[in-house]
């Protein structure tokens, strides 16, 4: 396990957390990690990115908090061109949907809404056929007790079922507001096992699957906004109706 690059696409930096990005940087290079995501909510100012540092990815990265549908769409065309990882705060039935509907979204993250997990055979699907990652925030085990820890652990059982069924991406993340939020990818792993992952599962949703978002979003030259594709090298491009 040693061998492989290990990456957290959802740590939060000032102002969302409470410390700096340089700060959490060096605290994940010291874990083991190759790289992380320096993630704020799209609701906060602050740098998408941060200074290069030697033998360390650092993928820019927006969590989109929208109250409507709508209002995401619009925020996917903001972002999508200028972040290594688009992700969703989930958490409404309406989000969710819209989230796991749009190919240029890469992660949902907190899909759990009051009545559920926020997931079901549907929207798993809609996942799958848009390579849309499903997201397992380990904070929510550490930080949580009693109950809420349970419901947890229950709505991660759901995703986990769910993802396999349908082979849904998925990404096991920190959610980290602060250097002590963060764990080693061997601690990380652990956890998600409480939940039924395997262990080859687990460690996928911490290193392929993380660096495999990236890539194809880095590599995927033809998106400019939502309706427009590049169809030759030139300027020309098309418009949907």
């Amino acid at each position: 396990m040693a061998e492989r690059p290990f990456y957290d696409l959802s740590v939060h930096s000032v102002p969302d957390g409470k410390n700096t990005a340089d700060e959490l940087i060096s605290m994940a290079k010291h874990l083991g990690f190759a790289g992380i995501g320096l993630s704020n909510h799209s609701t906060a100012e602050g740098p998408l990115s941060s200074d290069l540092v030697e033998d360390f990815d650092i993928f820019r990265t927006v969590e989109l908090v929208a109250s409507n549908p709508s209002k995401l769409h619009g925020l996917v065309g903001k972002y999508r061109n200028k972040v290594d990882v688009l992700a969703v705060h989930g958490g409404d039935e309406g989000i969710n949907r819209a989230a796991l509907e749009n190919s240029n979204v890469d992660v949902l993250l907190h899909p759990a809404t009051p009545k559920g997990s926020g997931l079901n055979h549907v929207l798993a699907r809609s996942a799958s056929e848009n390579n849309v990652a499903i997201g397992f925030d380990i904070d929510s085990l550490i930080m949580s007790r009693g109950g809420r820890r349970v419901h947890s652990l229950s709505h991660f059982r759901d995703y986990l079922a769910l993802s396999r069924k349908f082979d849904v991406p998925m990404l096991l993340t920190s959610n980290a507001s602060s250097v002590f939020g963060l764990r080693a990818p061997r601690e990380i792993i652990a956890l998600a096992v409480l939940f039924g992952m395997e262990k080859d599962e687990a460690i996928t949703a911490l290193s392929e699957t993380p660096l495999e978002i990236v890539q194809n979003k880095r590599h995927d030259k033809n998106y400019v906004c939502d309706g427009v594709e590049i169809l030759e090298p030139s300027l020309s491009v098309q418009e949907d109706e």
